[in-house]
């Protein structure tokens, strides 16, 4: 399958896949260490996703709602369309706009935008959303972020304290903990959370800033589930975290004529718990 290889001047690099738009890894300068999980299973052909890296979600999360699980932005192939040198960082950007295959499930004139912004310790995801049709719509979206960890038992997520969040869509609980630690199986989408998270593990931690996207997902399928998904490799659940920028509790709506547009920013960081 196509992919780009992004490379900063100072050496920090990334790569996304036309299919999907899919961002598979991310190795921060300095340290070049990979962040990103990616399974040594997933299987890399048309109409699967990508298990592991930035999934797109796009315009249907999970399977809320009546298309395929995740919508199709994942599965769908991009094309390039740009690459520019901005303040010592490089920039691409994929565009996906609607095809007689997106209108025969999601009747919306739509451009999608996905802006991958690499350099140092920072990575800056951006989606933008067009309306491009004459009426309405509206979507949800997350940025599907599967973080590689060496240990998710030794693991934190900072930030999530006195948060709601729920398991279902009307099972909301809170987060009294001060700071949230993986002991099994986590599906969870915390409503309205704070823009800024930390993901700590021993040698270091990640910082996690979100804006537009007002909710965050935490996923780990457990041991249990992962033995189920035969693109996950064996044991793959305790090297990995997703934590999500996502727009899912409330859907956007997009008038005509306008866009909407949500961002992640990650910055690696040496040291941590």
């Amino acid at each position: 399958m196509p992919k780009v290889i992004v490379r900063a001047p100072d050496g920090a690099c990334a790569e996304v896949y036309l299919h999907g738009a899919h961002i598979t890894s991310w190795r921060p300068c300095p340290g070049l260490d990979e962040r990103l999980f990616l399974s040594a299973t997933s299987e890399f052909r048309s109409g699967t996703a990508i298990r592991g890296g930035i999934p797109i979600i796009f315009p249907q999360f999970a399977q809320e709602g009546p298309l395929p699980r995740h919508g199709f932005a994942r599965t769908s192939t991009w094309t390039l369309d740009s690459i520019e040198d901005v303040d010592g960082a490089t920039v691409v950007t994929l565009a996906l706009t609607h095809s007689p295959a997106t209108l025969a499930v999601w009747p919306a004139n739509f451009r999608a935008f996905l802006a991958v912004h690499v350099g140092g310790a920072r990575l800056t995801v951006t989606l933008t959303v067009e309306n491009t049709g004459t009426t309405g719509f509206d979507f949800t979206a997350a940025l599907h972020s599967y973080f590689r960890v060496d240990d998710v038992r030794r693991a934190e997520v900072v930030g999530l304290h006195n948060g709601r969040y729920r398991t279902s869509l009307t099972d909301v609980h809170f987060d009294e903990n001060e700071s949230l630690h993986i002991t099994g199986a986590i599906d969870r989408v915390y409503i309205g959370a704070p823009s800024h998270l930390t993901l700590r593990e021993p040698g270091r931690q990640l910082s996690i800033e979100r804006a537009k996207f007002p909710d965050v997902v935490v996923w780990n399928p457990g041991a249990e589930e992962a033995a189920r998904l035969t693109d996950m490799e064996p044991g793959g659940e305790q090297r990995m975290l997703c934590i999500e920028a996502a727009a899912v509790q409330s859907p956007v709506e997009l008038r005509p004529g306008r866009s909407w547009w949500g961002s992640q920013t990650l910055v690696a960081h040496p040291g941590g718990t």
